[in-house]
């Protein structure tokens, strides 16, 4: 992707210099794996956003590794599926939101399983998503999470009630839940200080209902905005927390995007000055590329941005080999483990991404992307600009490249697998779509009187 060099030149200025500890990282770090929901690179100023700020987030890039090429699932349930299991949703069946809560525990194994052998104690903080059953049931050890997404307050149809650690809890008047999540992910680090832990703190901001957060002034002219700032300051808190307790240097923070910004809001946000092509819910690059930072101070090189591959996969082959945590799965793994980039070492980053929803799917390496209509795409222009390439092309470039993912898509073979049976949009299992909540499309149109440019059609 091409920020600019505004956007290099500020990290080089403002990074930290670390000098990166010479002796092996000690085989237990804490690990806190931070998802935020329907934030996309264009939320983000780190990636070049127009509108917002976000010191706490800026500062974590700044001091840790900013990746460009980094893919999750278009929307949030089979994106959160192929996070905790490391296979894509063809293996499990999550190519849909529906179909992403059939999955049982004989079927799939999610992260916190694994890293219990090796004496993690682990949380679930959050949204659970349209993931099935509980996170217990999944081999987490602690549990706070609510139904649905964008719970913030109890006047909202299913945030009067959230579950923790098997227990119905009421949501008070007043109370804000982003702020109960942080205050249960407090005093769970406060219990376990002493023992390796895994957080999976999966947060509410900035998922619609956008509603005002206890920051935001009575006359706002932009929920959204402040959405985003309260995300960040709760970052920025719980970094607070880290080092009050003495936790920090010895605890991995990853930052990653579920999938891209809401297609209510993405036509008003810009990398300088452009509009992303795609958002939520398309394979367009707006819908699946997605913020990612990771952070290990000491451990992690400061300042850096890396352009290698990344996608949603990743993150439990990466996990299990930090914690030296022995997988024994017999299911096949799709997952590259970036743990050499997360210690800055050299290494062979994964040669493609892998992105399915509903009955779309395509292969793509850094500058060229292959659907499975067979139509191949030329990045140079990403996540911008989607440039189609002739099936008659004699391109040496384009020609390799066909081949290249073509192989790639033939040896994965997704149509091979569980094949979407939905309404086609992802969302739905049932061949009847259903009415969408247009209240966030009317909250966007609020902000803005100009939009942007229409969204082009799914290759």
């Amino acid at each position: 992707m091409k920020y600019g060099k505004s956007l290099l030149a500020l990290i080089s200025l403002v990074a930290v210099s670390v000098s990166l500890h010479a002796a092996t990282p000690p085989d237990k770090p804490n690990i806190i794996f931070i998802l935020g929901d329907d934030v996309g690179i264009g939320d983000m100023p780190i990636y070049g956003s127009d509108k917002f700020k976000t010191p706490n987030i800026d500062k974590l890039a700044h001091e840790g590794t900013l990746f460009t090429h980094a893919y999750a699932e278009p929307l949030c349930g089979p994106s959160r599926a192929t996070i905790l299991t490391g296979r894509y949703v063809f293996r499990t069946g999550a190519t849909n939101q529906d179909a992403t809560g059939l999955f049982t525990p004989k079927d799939e194994t999610m992260t916190p399983l694994v890293l219990k052998q090796r004496g993690y104690v682990s949380a679930m903080i959050g949204k659970w998503g349209q993931l099935p059953l509980g996170p217990t049931d999944f081999g987490f050890d602690d549990d706070l999470h609510f139904q649905g997404s964008g719970i913030y307050y109890n006047t909202q149809a299913k945030g009067k009630t959230y579950e923790m650690n098997g227990k119905t809890v009421a949501l008070k008047d007043n109370e804000y839940m982003p702020e109960v999540m942080h205050a249960h992910l407090v005093q769970f680090l406060e219990k376990h200080q002493k023992d390796p832990f895994y957080v999976y703190y999966s947060m509410s901001h900035i998922h619609a209902e956008i509603m005002p957060t206890p920051d935001s002034l009575p006359d706002s002219k932009d929920l959204y905005a402040d959405n985003i700032a309260y995300m960040d300051k709760l970052i920025g808190k719980l970094m607070s927390e880290l080092e009050r307790l003495h936790l920090r240097e010895n605890t991995l923070v990853v930052y990653f995007g579920d999938n891209g910004t809401a297609s209510g809001f993405a036509p008003h946000n810009t990398i300088h000055g452009r509009h992303l092509l795609g958002s939520k819910g398309s394979v367009l690059e707006g819908g699946s590329r997605v913020p990612f930072i990771v952070n290990w101070p000491g451990y992690t090189p400061a300042g850096k941005v890396s352009d290698d591959l990344i996608d949603s996969s990743d993150f439990f082959p990466t996990f299990a080999e930090l914690t030296q945590s022995p997988m024994q799965e017999k299911r096949i793994i799709d997952g590259h483990s970036f743990l050499p980039q997360i210690l800055g070492q050299q290494t062979h980053p994964r040669e493609y991404v892998f992105v399915e929803l509903a009955r779309k799917w395509y292969a793509a390496d850094s500058h060229w992307k292959l659907t499975q209509s067979g139509k191949l795409f030329d990045l140079s222009d990403a996540p911008f600009a989607e440039k189609p390439v002739d099936a008659t092309s004699t391109d040496p470039e384009a020609v390799a490249a066909r081949a290249k993912l073509s192989a790639v898509l033939a040896k994965l073979n997704p149509a091979g697998g569980h094949l979407d049976e939905g309404d086609g949009t992802g969302r739905h299992a049932n061949k009847k779509p259903k009415a969408r909540n247009n209240k966030a499309l009317e909250q966007a149109a609020a902000l803005d009187k100009n939009p942007g440019p229409t969204e082009p059609a799914n290759p």
